[in-house]
């Protein structure tokens, strides 16, 4: 039976990034680790399990935003992949209005991209905490160095290095990791890192890099500033610090990676276990004005965020619960509609990976088929709770069709118009109508 996670133990992190920057091939590294698939797909092979639609083997390139539900380390990671294209962006911010944090992946090479600054912008809209990534250090044309600095002329000095690649390139396979004070090196085949210490030619920097961590946590309270100011912070107060001043949006952590090597993959999941905020730290509005907490013993209640037809299965909910615990078998109320709707059977989801369970708790995310009447933006609750969640607030599209306004003189032509067929066949307007 699958372990049912509570809200402190999941993590729920919308994956963001531009075209290109690697992030479908980063979410294969992270599947493989976490032991979901036993072989990393390819882009190429188009065998990735979250571009699994037709359309994205064919193009090579994510549409749909996708679910994917790992276990590492005890904990539960909700991470949903969305697509790099701004065309897509309505699955970027349904993600982002159901996480309680982000991180943008961008490539060694490209840098900075338009990509980079869209996804940026819907990110500081939500408020949610950031973290970067920069991927694909292994590029033979990967300049790491370049990149961060992109990073900071674009977004500012909240950019703060946690790692740095010691041979970013085609001979990628080490890391310094300034919050663990090691260096992490890995064999050809990549996954776990032998930890070493850091080269003495990367003592000074290693360092002066520590020691301005320590200073952005001690900002975080008083009694931290107080310890920093006279016999300094403790490896695990500097932690505690960094965790308050990442979650309030005062610090954007970068780290580094390869994920078509699966280097460096591990870490990024051990820190956003570490760092990233629980959905037991948040409270969700209703449209009534109230906030509702994750409450595992509530009546239950869940907020549908994503449907899509896929096949041989048809329609697919993915939903967010939002308190109390459903289970399979549930009868539902959609607070919408006013249906009734059962929970014929609850998935644990991994892209086109579906794993059935007998029950999801709040904070948790899931998905269910075969409902009759539910659609994105509805609200299910158990019998007597009257929760209704705000619609997603998408963004407006940037084309519409151009509707050149009828004016008095049109509407006198079309009256004439319509007066000269009519009296050529007088039933022509009657068979109009019948039509």
């Amino acid at each position: 039976m699958a372990k049912v996670y509570q809200a402190n133990e999941i993590k729920n992190v919308a994956m963001l990034g531009g075209s290109g920057s690697g992030k479908t091939t980063l979410m294969e590294s992270m599947l493989f680790e976490c032991g979901v698939i036993k072989r990393r797909g390819s882009i190429e092979a188009q065998s990735t399990v979250c571009d699994y639609f037709p359309v994205e083997k064919e193009y090579g390139y994510s549409v749909f935003s996708t679910v994917c539900n790992l276990e590492f380390e005890n904990k539960k990671l909700n991470i949903i992949d969305c697509a790099g294209s701004d065309d897509f962006c309505g699955g970027t911010v349904a993600a982002l209005q159901m996480c309680g944090s982000a991180l943008i992946v961008l490539s060694a090479n490209g840098g900075v991209e338009v990509g980079t600054q869209n996804n940026f912008r819907l990110v500081e809209k939500s408020k949610k905490p950031l973290a970067f990534v920069i991927n694909k250090c292994d590029h033979e044309a990967a300049d790491f160095e370049r990149t961060f600095n992109q990073l900071k002329e674009n977004f500012g000095n909240k950019c703060t290095l946690i790692q740095f690649p010691v041979n970013a390139g085609a001979g990628f396979n080490a890391v310094i990791d300034v919050l663990k004070g090691k260096m992490l090196v890995w064999k050809a085949e990549g996954g776990a890192p032998e930890l070493k210490d850091i080269p003495a030619e990367y003592a000074d920097k290693v360092e002066e890099m520590r020691a301005a961590l320590a200073e952005e946590a001690a900002e975080a309270d008083e009694t931290l500033l107080d310890k920093f100011l006279g016999e300094g912070l403790s490896d695990e107060e500097i932690m505690q610090g960094l965790k308050c001043v990442y979650a309030d949006g005062s610090m954007y952590p970068v780290l580094c990676c390869s994920g078509a090597k699966d280097m460096g993959v591990r870490r990024l999941m051990d820190f956003l276990n570490g760092m990233a905020p629980s959905p037991a730290q948040f409270s969700y509005p209703t449209v009534d004005g109230k906030t509702v907490t994750p409450d595992p013993k509530a009546p239950t209640s869940l907020y549908v965020f994503k449907t899509s037809v896929e096949p041989h299965i048809g329609e697919v909910n993915y939903f967010r619960v939002m308190q109390g615990t459903v289970h399979n078998g549930d009868d539902l109320e959609n607070m919408e509609r006013g249906s009734k709707e059962r929970i014929s059977q609850l998935y644990q989801v991994a892209g086109s990976i579906r794993v059935p369970v007998d029950e999801l708790a709040a904070g948790d995310i899931g998905a269910t088929v075969k409902m009759k009447d539910t659609r994105t933006g509805n609200t299910l609750n158990t019998k007597g709770c009257d929760l209704q969640y705000a619609p997603i607030s998408y963004p407006q599209p940037r084309y519409r069709r151009a509707i050149k306004p009828v004016t008095e003189s049109d509407a006198e032509k079309l009256a004439a118009l319509l007066t000269r067929m009519h009296e050529e066949d007088p039933t022509w307007i009657v068979e109009q109508e019948q039509r």
